[in-house]
């Protein structure tokens, strides 16, 4: 099995409850396809480089998994037509790193430790 991170970006006027749905939507893909849903994390609302149809923030949702292509063709093909997203993407891994988790708030960081 190869090893996914998926990220995807939902409009910034998307629906905490909305976002909920997204996520549990493209996890069922993932495990109706054969996948192993190894981390899911919401990055949030951040601003983006450029506007993106007339967005000028997106919120963040990223998946790590494990499958075939098949997964990502399913999910790309169901995220093509998504009108609540405005970006995603797939990048093949060689090994995940499940540590780090690098758009952490800083309050969160300071109580941890």
């Amino acid at each position: 099995m190869n090893l996914y991170e998926h990220t995807i970006v939902a409009k910034q006027d998307v629906s905490p409850s909305q976002i909920k749905q997204l996520t549990d939507k493209y996890s069922k893909i993932v495990e109706k396809n054969d996948g192993n849903l190894v981390k899911t994390e919401n990055w949030g609302l951040l601003n983006l480089s450029y506007m993106i149809k007339k967005n000028k923030k997106g919120n963040y949702i990223h998946f790590k998994f494990k499958g075939n292509g098949k997964i990502i063709n399913e999910l790309e093909k169901n995220e093509s037509i998504d009108k609540n997203l405005l970006k995603y993407m797939t990048v093949k891994v060689k090994k995940f790193d499940l540590n780090t988790n690098y758009f952490e708030k800083k309050e969160e960081k300071e109580t941890k430790s």
